[in-house]
């Protein structure tokens, strides 16, 4: 700011020098329209020179209210010198910190998460499933020896424990997905994908490629996505139809579960924040955006540095589009 008035006040005195114009004292009735529109001209100057020297602050304050540490990679330019792009610099490098800093925290949070439903898993396959096991085996021999007006109701008692030792392994299978383990991400999608076809009302189908040799935490954050993602559509969407894609494009693997339901909602809820903490976990980056014919698109596009042996990646061909 001194710098810029010292400029103006030293080209006015300079003008003035130079120029035939001169100043009485008094000042003479002739000689103000020289003053006024050297004043004019000198606060201009100042105005249009304090607007350029300012405005990274516009871009500075627009930053600060969109600025979402769940979408990260919203910068601002440093082009400006001084200590206005100095200040830009700082805030840029506090939103570095402050975004590594989640991503540490997320990422401790959802392992230990992951470790508390395994351990969850685990207790109910070996320990309830277990015992309901041998509960069925108690009531077969029991069927067979109690009265015929009783074998009925024991039978649906003993249907009713099997229903149960059902359930808890669907939910010890929910908790601790084996077959991503054991068979890989597409095989675990699949099972996911059969899992959902039981929501009734709901025609669900799927297109999935095999993708690169992916981290483990890549592929299992990928797998809680698409499970979020499908949880969302059975419970909210009201939709008929969804489908599950994962696909291989250019520099990037990229999972869609799209639906023809109500559309996104209007504010994320906890399972959709989790879903953003995953991705940004990963350095992937999630959409969450309505389809022009209706519906819900969710998109994760993971980039391909993830893989451990990436494949070089074909074309990205769009999904059948739900009508």
């Amino acid at each position: 700011m001194l710098t810029i008035n010292g400029l103006i006040f030293a080209v006015g005195t300079t003008v003035l020098a130079l120029s035939p114009a001169t100043v009485s004292s008094p000042v003479l009735a002739t000689e103000l329209p020289v003053l006024t529109v050297g004043l004019a001209l000198m606060v201009t100057a100042t105005a249009f020179l304090l607007r350029a020297g300012l405005a990274p602050l516009d871009g500075l304050t627009a930053l600060m209210e969109r600025v979402d540490s769940l979408r990260s990679g919203d910068r601002m330019e440093t082009g400006g010198n001084g200590d206005l792009g100095h200040l830009v610099a700082t805030f840029n490098a506090m939103l570095d910190r402050l975004e590594a800093d989640r991503s540490s925290s997320t990422a401790r949070v959802l392992a230990a998460q992951e470790a508390e439903r395994q351990r969850i898993a685990r207790e109910l396959h070996d320990e309830i499933g277990q015992s309901l096991t041998v509960v069925l085996l108690q009531l077969k021999r029991v069927v067979d020896r109690v009265p015929a007006e009783l074998t009925e109701e024991m039978r649906m008692v003993r249907e009713n424990v099997r229903g149960c030792l059902d359930e808890v392994r669907g939910v010890a299978r929910r908790l601790r997905p084996g077959v991503l383990e054991d068979l890989g991400l597409p095989s675990a999608l699949a099972a996911l994908v059969t899992e959902f076809e039981n929501v009734e009302g709901l025609e669900l189908s799927k297109n999935l490629e095999n993708p690169p040799d992916l981290d483990p935490d890549t592929e299992l954050v990928i797998y809680r996505i698409a499970q979020e993602g499908l949880t969302n559509v059975a419970r909210h969407s009201r939709a008929s139809r969804a489908r599950l894609t994962l696909a291989r494009g250019p520099g990037q693997i990229v999972l869609e579960v799209t639906d023809d339901g109500c559309g996104p909602p209007e504010k994320d809820g906890s399972g959709i924040l989790g879903m953003r903490e995953r991705a940004l976990l990963i350095g992937a980056k999630l959409s969450i955006t309505g389809r022009p014919c209706g519906g819900t698109r969710v998109r994760l596009a993971v980039p391909i540095d993830n893989a451990r042996n990436p494949h070089p990646a074909g074309a990205l061909t769009e999904p059948p589009e739900l009508t």
